[in-house]
């Protein structure tokens, strides 16, 4: 890729008249200009560390160095070769803020847009790159972007570019490529290709196997029954108290798993669970996946760590045996693995569906405020929001990331001017202290400014809040269930038999999870995957409903609801 050292140009302004200039300035001058010469000499040796300490300071504004942008720029070089991108961006932003008439500013971009791209932050990297100076960066800028854009894998990033930049070839290049890598493309991902390789003029050829139709679905052969592995961290070892207590959630997921196999069986639709104590450590589970019976399961349930899932997910490839992850809402964790799936709707989904409802139900007229958490999946909320919230005529006035621990951070994410010309405030957080904040800053905007509020459906069982408060408010809520539903009423009834107490979250989802895959297996066979891609939405028997259409690996059913008084209504 291109090469970070301190380029010709940069060498040939500098080295002229070094030393003489060195010789005529004060004592202060004279240290500084030696310093940045060891920093300088360092950075040829390939000490990047060193050349780091030696250049940061020279680079300050306070410290009125005379080439303290040039200080500055061979900073970040060094920076981003010891693979310190986050520094060396920082670094960047300094020369570009402090130095605006710096000679070298168009090098800072190319490199500001190469530090983007290493922390995978492709908007940032094609909106700088964007800045630059055509006649003299054309091709170099293109060549960044083919060799970086080539690496990207995540398909809501590629989607968003491609909605970003629609007349870029470049993009709709190598966006033509990953589609056409798919290992399990989808009617949608052919119909886009189609649409790409006619509008830039693509060799078709190329992708012609990728754009053949696929073969219709063909059902297993039907087996008698099922067998399912439910890889949890039981912690049999380990009987005390507080373990049990702490690891309630998994014993009731287990429970609601047990009686949705009993239910199975009632309907003729036999599986059987063989469970496997995974530990509260990957050891434990890399000895659970050593037994080669798991090789012979025709579906894994599990774990709940996000690192027992990453190596369970390799497995599941490995051995082509789906497996599908009860609780996380990561969608990088079933990314390009076709035999991983996620039980729940993902953040990033939840964040989309969000943003649709949004800009069609309250409308776009004026622009929205949207906040969240730092977290990952908070973050994947919001920018999958934005993506989608934008492209359907949306625009946000601001996007606030706070830490819910720093009421300082919280406080100044709700910022009153924002607040009384936004339309909508979203807030990506379930956090319980953020709620009445939130409240608080909404009780000071004048009623006819105040802006309709979209929040976590976890608000409503804040017990911080009272209902009369979140009164208009409307929940994105993957979690609804309406607790009057005969099929509701009905496993709650058998649940309490079994267990003698009411169903918790967790056996309400291990009970719809192992219901709804369960019945795949007997209608699709093992290798359900095209068959689930081309199922309509299935009601759910507790929650609202499951659907993996169009090749889709987490729910993309998100219950959006509205509070009207005291009463929880579906809000679309």
């Amino acid at each position: 890729m291109m090469p970070l050292t301190c380029p010709t140009w940069l060498r040939r302004a500098l080295l002229p008249g070094l030393l003489a200039a060195l010789a005529s300035l004060p004592a202060a001058a004279q240290g500084q200009l030696a310093r940045y010469r060891t920093g300088r000499a360092q950075l040829d040796q390939g000490h990047f560390a060193a050349a780091m300490r030696e250049l940061e300071p020279l680079a300050q504004p306070v410290n009125h160095f005379a080439q303290a942008a040039d200080a500055g720029y061979l900073y970040a070089v060094a920076a981003g070769r010891a693979g310190q991108w986050a520094e060396a961006e920082q670094m960047l932003n300094l020369i570009r803020n402090q130095y605006p008439t710096y000679y070298g500013l168009g090098e800072v971009l190319y490199l500001q847009g190469q530090a983007s791209f290493e922390q995978g932050d492709y908007d940032t990297a094609l909106r700088t790159l964007g800045q630059l100076p055509a006649a003299q960066y054309a091709a170099p800028r293109e060549a960044m972007q083919a060799t970086y854009l080539a690496r990207l894998q995540d398909r809501a990033t590629w989607q968003r570019l491609s909605k970003r930049y629609p007349q870029s070839k470049l993009i709709g290049r190598l966006y033509a490529d990953f589609l056409a890598r798919s290992p399990a493309p989808t009617d949608a991902d052919r119909q886009q290709l189609g649409a790409v390789v006619a509008q830039f003029g693509l060799d078709r050829a190329k992708y012609a196997a990728a754009l053949a139709p696929a073969a219709a679905p063909r059902a297993a052969a039907r087996k008698g029954s099922y067998n399912v592995g439910v890889l949890l961290p039981f912690l049999l070892q380990d009987n005390s108290w507080q373990t049990r207590r702490d690891n309630q959630f998994v014993t009731d997921l287990y429970a609601g798993l047990r009686l949705a196999q009993d239910s199975l069986q009632r309907a003729g639709r036999p599986v059987q669970l063989f469970a496997y104590d995974t530990g509260a450590d990957t050891l434990a589970l890399k000895s659970v996946l050593a037994l080669p019976e798991l090789a012979g399961m025709d579906l894994l349930i599990g774990p709940v760590y996000k690192s027992g899932a990453k190596l369970l997910a390799r497995y599941a490839r490995e051995h082509q045996i789906v497996c599908v992850n009860p609780l996380s809402q990561d969608l990088d964790l079933v990314a390009d693995n076709p035999y991983h799936y996620l039980y729940a709707a993902s953040a990033a989904t939840q964040g989309r569906a969000a943003a649709q409802f949004a800009a069609t139900a309250l409308g776009a007229g004026r622009p929205a405020v949207l906040l969240h958490e730092m977290g990952k999946d908070d973050a994947a909320f919001a920018a999958a929001y934005q993506a989608a919230y934008e492209a359907d005529g949306g625009k946000l006035l601001a996007v606030h990331p706070f830490n819910p621990l720093d009421p300082a951070s919280l406080s100044a994410a709700l910022l009153p001017a924002e607040l009384g010309s936004a339309g909508a405030l979203v807030v990506a957080s379930d956090d319980p202290k953020v709620g009445p904040a939130t409240l608080a800053a909404l009780g000071a905007v004048p009623a006819a400014s105040r802006p309709t509020l979209l929040v976590p459906g976890a608000w409503l069982d804040n017990p911080s809040l009272g209902l009369g408060q979140l009164s208009g408010a409307y929940f994105y809520h993957p979690q609804y269930f309406d607790e009057l539903r005969p099929s509701y009423r009905r496993f709650r009834q058998l649940y309490l038999a079994k267990q003698r107490l009411p169903p918790s979250v967790f056996a309400s989802q291990g009970f719809e999870l192992l219901l709804f895959f369960g019945n795949a297996l007997t209608q699709f066979g093992p290798s359900f995957q095209a068959g689930l891609a081309a199922a309509p939405p299935l009601p759910g028997a507790i929650f609202e409903g499951l659907a993996y259409p169009g090749g889709a690996h987490d729910n993309q059913v998100v219950p959006l609801l509205r509070l009207s008084g005291l009463d929880l209504q579906p809000a679309r």
